[in-house]
């Protein structure tokens, strides 16, 4: 068996870091989001990392508190999804319907089953997917 040479990556100091308020903000929009793509409270939560139900509910009313690094990725993600949904949807409530729509290209699923696998991974994919499709790469 042969093994591939491991090359050293050096960190990436000059991308920038979510402050707290900037993550307070995108709780808030996702919220909305949610609300706009119709989704029910498990769906959200699975979104979110799986997220707390009592967490959740308290986001609903607008108490965030405190929000950790992966929980702030998956917000930014969502949130590239929702930006690349309304360049190629001029009219916002079908880019909306969109996520649940039947798709080929998820082998006859909707977005919205492939996201929620609940893995970043899956919500990276179809970020990717939706930057190709608007020709974003």
């Amino acid at each position: 068996m042969q093994f591939a040479t491991v090359q050293p990556v050096l960190a990436r100091t000059d991308l920038p870091v979510i402050t707290d308020e900037e993550a307070a903000a995108l709780a808030r929009t996702t919220v909305n989001l949610f609300r706009a793509w119709e989704l029910t409270d498990a769906e959200a939560r699975t979104l979110l990392g799986d997220m707390a139900q009592r967490t959740w509910a308290r986001w609903k009313t607008g108490d965030i508190g405190r929000i950790d690094r992966d929980l702030r990725a998956r917000m930014a993600i969502l949130m590239g999804i929702h930006k690349a949904l309304r360049y190629l949807f001029t009219d916002p409530a079908r880019g909306y319907a969109w996520i649940r729509k039947p798709n080929a290209a998820f082998a006859g699923r909707s977005a919205l089953d492939v996201m929620l696998r609940g893995e970043m991974t899956d919500l990276i994919d179809l970020r990717a997917y939706l930057d190709a499709e608007r020709g974003a790469w």
